[in-house]
């Protein structure tokens, strides 16, 4: 089976160092100065499309920009590239979702994925008017999501659920194709919901050993269910020519960190709601002296950055190294991303992909 990479669209701005945002971040940018504009995404886009990525995810929050409006809009300017778009289930209905995949689908010619984000801080989903907790968020996906995935099979849909509740909902056209649904979540409740609907488990960039149970687990979960997902994993990178040169890259960005907002983007983030926020700290425990918890994997990211805080660095050889260990592990799907991202498209895209490709693990797209 070919690997599939993904790139990322960075919707809070990008930079030569490394830009704050992530799960469990407050609105604004930390070192951001390529501002989020649509000609900048453009060219990001374009770039990993002529490179051979398959798509880009593009997050959500209150620190980015809406990701169904920039990335409809991109499609206009790519011809292939697929958009992982991420999105909250408790900020719209369930029958609007599924109408607007739809459209979408119909609209860019079939290049819609979705990565349901059931939101882990509840500060921020009460900003938006949701003020269900944790527990409930979970259970509500599941609920929506049963719900998208009856419409997009061609049913009348009645539900009378906890906290959903649709009446003779259906769509008059159907998504062609039905989009692949991404999922991710390291709590128990996150577990029953993969198993039961995930067409890809994402999980954040722990060492490959920690990823390896995470799959077993979903995996355990998903076969009581008849189900089968395949797994990705969301990783930064930071490639070049010699190992040497990619270390040197890692100093350079803990050179351009302030200590203050370190302090403050740690503190904000053990404060998450979120299991994998939790296990991402874990990782380097709020210290700059312990950032390789991996041979070749760096957890420099996580001290400016909330969410997937690792980052795969070394020589591109290195690098793909690493990755086979991971597919190892059981993972088929990569979504990387870098700083900035247009340039270390190009490092990743011309250094480690053809590697990858001599080896029988990636196919162009």
């Amino acid at each position: 089976m070919s690997l599939v990479f993904h790139w990322f669209l960075p919707t809070n701005g990008d930079s030569r160092q490394i830009v704050g945002g992530g799960h469990g971040s407050t609105p604004g940018t930390a070192g951001a100065h390529r501002p989020p504009e649509l000609g900048y995404l453009g060219q990001v886009a374009r770039s990993a499309e002529q490179l051979g990525f398959e798509g880009v995810l593009t997050p959500t929050g209150a620190w980015c920009e809406d990701a169904w409006l920039t990335t409809a809009m991109l499609t206009q300017v790519t011809e292939r590239l697929k958009y992982l778009v991420a999105f909250r289930p408790g900020q719209i209905s369930p029958t609007l979702a599924a109408q607007m995949a739809a459209t979408y689908q119909r609209q860019s010619g079939g290049r819609l994925l979705l990565n349901v984000v059931t939101g882990g801080e509840s500060a921020e989903q009460r900003a938006y008017g949701d003020f269900l907790d944790k527990e409930g968020r979970y259970a509500r996906t599941g609920e929506f999501l049963d719900v998208v995935g009856r419409l997009w099979a061609g049913e009348t849909v009645d539900h009378h659920g906890p906290h959903l509740r649709v009446e003779g909902a259906q769509l008059n056209r159907l998504p062609d194709p039905v989009p692949t649904v991404y999922f991710g979540g390291s709590s128990p409740a996150a577990g029953e919901i993969a198993a039961r609907h995930a067409d890809v488990y994402l999980t954040w960039g722990e060492p490959p050993a920690q990823v390896r149970e995470k799959v077993r687990w979903i995996r355990d979960l998903a076969a009581a269910h008849g189900r089968k997902p395949r797994f990705g994993v969301r990783l930064h990178v930071i490639t070049r020519d010699t190992a040497a040169q990619a270390w040197a890259e890692t100093e350079r960005l803990l050179a351009g960190m302030d200590p203050a907002r370190v302090r403050e983007t740690q503190r904000a983030l053990g404060e998450s709601e979120s299991e994998g926020q939790r296990r991402m700290l874990a990782l380097h425990g709020g210290s700059a002296e312990r950032l390789e918890v991996y041979p070749g994997l760096w957890a420099g990211i996580g001290l400016l950055r909330g969410g997937a805080g690792t980052a795969l660095v070394g020589s591109h050889r290195e690098v793909a190294d690493l990755i086979g260990e991971y597919h190892a592990a059981g993972i088929d799907e990569f979504v990387l991303s870098g700083m900035p991202h247009l340039e270390e498209a190009y490092w990743f895209g011309e250094g480690v992909l053809p590697l990858l490709a001599a080896r029988g693990m990636w196919n162009r797209p």
